[in-house]
């Protein structure tokens, strides 16, 4: 399916209806604790928050699946790419703290596709390279100071 050359009231439509969603409390609350507790320094762990006993194990799959859900519908056509990066750069970031081991992580699950669609939104449309790199600048320091804190 080709991309969209506008963003049209379906878009409009579309980015209310995803705001809508990330306003439910339990999905805020998942992204909260993400957004502040998990900060991986290595491949062990981001596989650990993958283990169903792990505490942010549920808030990583709802998030994940939100994310990946929301960029599918950029990757396939369904919302103007750019228009929904406008207001939906926030699982980049959680995709920017797995990247430095994204081949490992999915070898490791069995998951080649795994966070595809943001892989695909940080490296193909312009906002998504521009808030992928913002963020990647973030994890880059917060893995720089774990090494020196350790050395």
């Amino acid at each position: 399916m080709p991309l969209k050359d506008f963003p049209d009231h379906h878009d409009a439509d579309l980015a209310l209806k995803l705001y809508e969603l990330r306003r439910e409390s339990v999905m805020r609350e998942s992204r909260a604790a993400l957004v502040a507790g998990f900060l991986p320094t290595s491949l062990d762990d981001v596989i650990a928050v993958t283990k169903p006993d792990h505490p942010l194990n549920a808030a990583f799959r709802q998030c994940t699946t939100y994310w990946e859900m929301v960029y599918a519908m950029a990757r396939h056509g369904v919302m103007h790419a750019e228009f929904m990066m406008e207001s939906n750069g926030e699982g980049l970031l959680l995709f920017t703290r797995i990247e430095p081991w994204l081949e490992e992580f999915r070898a490791h699950i069995g998951n080649p596709l795994s966070l595809r669609n943001a892989e695909w939104v940080s490296k193909e449309t312009e906002l998504g390279r521009l808030i992928a790199e913002r963020f990647r600048k973030r994890v880059q320091a917060h893995l720089a100071s774990v090494r020196a804190t350790h050395a």
